[in-house]
């Protein structure tokens, strides 16, 4: 279908060529700081030593960790649907390359996305051909977006959010963002106000449906059996606790919960996953300022001696670590950061305990308190108090019956997607 180009999108297609030269130079840059993959930046120049597989290939993206954990399930749905097609999944950041690594679906492809500029973008679609073009949750290219409807390849956005806030901020480019939601056949929105906001970009009625959160699909993190075990013999007979995917903003208050949590329980067990695994001496030297015994976890994440609270320092081990604890404080919470998946630790039989800065999840953390599968925590007082009350962890099942509810929407979102293929 011929969609007609604005002002707007021409004029960002224009500059992005300006300054497409400069990208190796940026990225080597970045390489040199290690902000980038050693082994594969250039695949953010549309550059792949990977062949594509024969048949069929739905390429999905997701920006982020967050975003990226939340496709595996869709992925498995759409090759039951239809064993016969390939799904490359593309990201953007190492943190998440390295999160999907232990969650890559079979029959799935992990990729850097490259640059938003059209040498770079032809050279991915060149090379990749995909059959479906699928983009999840916020991030969208303009480059991207109308080379790939230039080709005639259907576009597909799932598990849509568009909040009022990102709204406001998308309608100062109005024309540009309207160019292009209208090019997308089909956007499934994960509420009503987000299926509001699309369709006020221009994204056709017909076309958009409210699926719910697909997050609350998503299969179990990834395990590490052998580990897992080894963890659980050094720490026998101590009550274990997680602080996951936590920010600066709320390791005061978790800090401030375990020693209080200590008074009661001597040999209770903090373990502290942040969110961005660099700070973790940060993490470190915060403990032992408090007079916490702190100690990093390695690789394998055997214990390196005993202490009061431990620090992952690795991307990509909440799936062991939710199977070890039994409650978990999910972060960005009391931090104003918006919160993150409750459905993760839902799905690995933990507690769930937060903050209440949830805005990014405002209507899942809702369903949670509705069903009794979760428990506000404002302060590290009312933290403390929820770790040691029992009714705590009896709100484990409900957590995991809450987090069995999205297959039908992973269901309905794998058919729609199929059926834009066509026939093998």
């Amino acid at each position: 279908m011929a969609h007609h180009t604005g002002l707007a999108l021409r004029g960002y297609l224009a500059a992005s060529a300006l300054v497409a030269p400069l990208a190796r130079r940026h990225l080597k840059k970045r390489l040199a700081r290690g902000k980038e993959d050693a082994a594969r930046w250039r695949e953010k120049l549309g550059e792949t030593d990977v062949l594509r597989p024969e048949g069929a290939l739905v390429w999905m993206h997701a920006v982020g960790v967050g975003e990226l954990l939340a496709l595996p399930g869709l992925v498995n749905r759409v090759r039951a649907l239809r064993p016969d097609v390939t799904v490359l999944l593309t990201s953007s950041s190492r943190t998440s390359a390295e999160a999907i690594e232990r969650n890559l679906p079979a029959g799935a492809i992990h990729q850097y996305l490259p640059l938003d500029a059209l040498p770079f973008v032809r050279a991915f679609l060149d090379h990749w051909r995909p059959d479906l073009s699928v983009w999840a949750e916020r991030d969208v290219w303009p480059a991207f977006i109308w080379e790939i409807a230039r080709r005639d390849i259907p576009l597909a956005i799932v598990n849509g959010k568009m909040s009022a806030a990102s709204f406001r901020q998308k309608a100062r480019a109005r024309a540009l963002f309207s160019d292009l939601y209208t090019r997308f056949a089909f956007i499934g929105a994960q509420e009503e106000e987000s299926a509001r906001h699309f369709a006020a970009f221009g994204g056709e009625p017909s076309r958009i449906q409210v699926t719910g959160s697909l997050k609350s699909a998503a299969p179990p993190l990834g395990d590490q059996p052998e580990n897992r075990h080894a963890v659980e013999n050094d720490l026998a007979g101590r009550r274990v606790w997680l602080a996951a995917s936590t920010h600066s903003g709320d390791e005061g208050a978790v800090i401030e919960a375990h020693q209080r949590l200590l008074q009661r329980d001597t040999g209770a067990v903090l373990v502290v996953a942040p969110r961005a695994p660099e700070r973790a001496p940060e993490v470190i030297a915060t403990c032992r300022a408090a007079g916490l015994p702190a100690e990093l976890l390695p690789a394998d994440n055997r214990l390196p001696g005993r202490a009061e609270v431990y620090v992952v320092q690795r991307i990509g081990q909440l799936g062991l670590w939710y199977r070890v604890a039994d409650t978990a404080f999910i972060g960005g919470s009391i931090a104003a950061v918006g919160g993150h998946n409750p459905y993760e630790a839902a799905r690995l039989d933990c507690a769930i305990l937060h903050g209440p800065n949830v805005w990014n999840f405002e209507e899942d953390y809702e369903a949670f308190e509705r069903a009794g599968a979760a428990r506000l925590t404002v302060h590290a007082e009312a933290m403390a108090a929820a770790l040691s009350d029992p009714a705590t962890l009896a709100m484990r099942p409900r957590a995991a019956a809450l987090a069995e509810r999205g297959e039908a929407q992973l269901d309905r979102t794998a058919q729609q997607l199929i059926a834009m293929m066509g026939a093998p």
